[in-house]
């Protein structure tokens, strides 16, 4: 069992990683000869299935075991694993690659780093009273002194020439802990699966969203949570959209009702290629039966726990376009297409999935 790469992009997977931190400590990762894919399904709270092409993160990249597709399963703490990726942030090159060390699986990330040697000492100065800027010891062995001299004259006194800078590489190898899973252990484990959406569509800026949702969140919360940060003590936020590019977020209590509005977002279009029934298909789903509704009729709407949904939205930091899949009063999806400098790659998406609570 093999796998080792070259990390092209060390900004996506540190900012990837830390975003996956905020909903679980623990990733299951799966390699294979054709995708990346990182999973976190925590015991309350979002799931996660991520899709990533191997360019949009790795070069180089070679994996081998005895399985179909030279698929290796592991279990790594995000935590350990996001902290060894920050330290490589201005690395000049970085690589990864499973390892083991006293019967222990590890993911060894090595880092290389260049320095530069420090500059020569600039020259010091000093007045005819012999107060010695900034240097406090005189050098009578290199002194030039100005000429017509003065009360006014100055002497500088010249440090001999420090040899040029030169650059020095620094090699650093962090090891993180992992479980190698077996394929019969993960066999069961399936993405969810959800009804037809009523509607889709592309969500403004999450950053954006996420300080106005966790705005709704603060000041929701009961009084006895926002003074004791007990976290059992929860709000939740309304979400909704139509099929005519509204989307809006707000919360309600007995003490206050609050809501923001955003219109003249995309509803994006199905492909029929991608629809079971093709043409025929698109006409008979949910959210082409939605279209057909009045303005005021045709919102779909989710009940989300808004600490959670703060975190999902921590995803912003990755960039990208968001969709948004509304099942109404059933679950939401988000999949978060994440940006390919190069042209004909595979997309890379990260799909979020959201349960709704009751009314």
């Amino acid at each position: 069992m093999r796998f080792k790469a070259a990390i092209k992009n060390i900004h996506t997977f540190t900012k990837l990683t830390g975003s996956l931190l905020l909903l679980s400590k623990v990733v299951w990762i799966r390699l294979d000869n054709d995708q990346v894919r990182f999973t976190v399904i925590p015991e309350r709270g979002s799931q996660v299935w991520a899709v990533l092409s191997i360019d949009s993160i790795f070069e180089d990249y070679s994996v081998q075991s005895n399985t179909p597709g030279n698929t290796i399963h592991l279990q790594v703490s995000l935590t350990h694993l996001n902290r060894a990726l920050r330290s490589a942030i201005n690395a000049t090159s970085a690589s990864i690659r499973l390892t083991k060390k006293d019967g222990i699986p590890l993911l060894s990330i090595t880092i290389t780093t260049t320095t530069f040697a420090s500059l020569r000492r600039p020259p010091t100065f000093e007045d005819s009273n012999d107060r010695r800027l900034p240097s406090e010891a005189p050098n009578p062995t290199s002194r030039a002194e100005v000429e017509g001299g003065n009360d006014d004259s100055i002497s500088f006194q010249d440090h001999p020439p420090a040899p040029f800078p030169s650059d020095r590489e620094t090699t650093i190898t962090q090891s993180v802990a992992v479980i190698v899973l077996p394929p019969q252990s993960v066999a069961s484990i399936h993405e969810p699966t959800c009804r037809e959406p009523d509607v889709h569509i592309l969500l403004p800026p999450l950053l954006q969203l996420k300080a106005i949702s966790e705005r709704f969140t603060k000041l929701a919360l009961p009084t006895s949570s926002a003074a004791t940060g007990d976290e059992n003590l929860s709000t939740r936020l309304i979400l909704s959209a139509s099929p005519y590019g509204e989307f809006r977020i707000g919360v309600q209590t007995a003490a206050c009702k609050i809501e923001s509005k955003w219109q003249g977002l995309t509803n994006p279009e199905l492909d029929p290629t991608q629809i079971e029934g093709g043409e025929e298909g698109v006409r008979e789903h949910a959210s082409t039966r939605q279209k057909n509704l009045t303005r005021d009729e045709a919102w779909a709407t989710v009940r989300v726990e808004g600490r959670d949904w703060g975190r999902v939205l921590g995803v912003g930091r990755l960039g990208g376009r968001v969709v948004a899949c509304f099942c109404d009063d059933h679950a939401l999806i988000l999949y978060v297409y994440l940006e390919n400098d190069e042209s004909g790659a595979d997309d890379s998406v990260l799909t979020y999935y959201i349960t709704s609570y009751s009314q």
